[in-house]
């Protein structure tokens, strides 16, 4: 009895430890995927913080902009001051909708560190 148990664990020692060293890399790569998501979830935080500062902030200042050219041109100009100053703010609000949808369209994979580390443990899996 004694015999048959030993060798068995001698058949399931290989198979044991391959199945063992695959859950060690799987597990090391959930890791990396939990840091690497941790990282862009801190990262998107603090760019939405400063962004919704940063907005807050230049509406107000275009506000008083926007009082300061309405009063200085309100004897002569002022339908054209207006005018002018709403063309600015639809062209600056185009330029800034065209940054972020090209901002969108070019950002780098999420996951990228760990997609490379698949990829080698798939090539070292691969030889033989």
């Amino acid at each position: 009895m004694t015999t048959d148990t030993q060798s068995q664990r001698q058949e399931h020692g290989p198979a044991r430890r391959l199945l063992g060293s695959a859950f060690a890399m799987l597990h090391t790569r959930l890791e990396l995927i939990g840091i690497e998501l941790a990282e862009e979830k801190e990262r998107l935080l603090g760019v939405l913080f400063l962004g919704l500062a940063a907005m807050l902030l230049g509406a107000m200042a275009l506000i008083a902009l926007t009082a300061l050219v309405a009063i200085a041109f309100w004897d002569t100009w002022r339908w054209q001051a207006l005018a002018g100053i709403t063309i600015v703010y639809g062209l600056g609000a185009l330029i800034c909708g065209l940054k972020a949808r090209n901002g969108l369209r070019n950002a780098p994979l999420v996951f990228q560190a760990t997609l490379e580390e698949f990829e080698k443990d798939r090539e070292i899996l691969r030889k033989p």
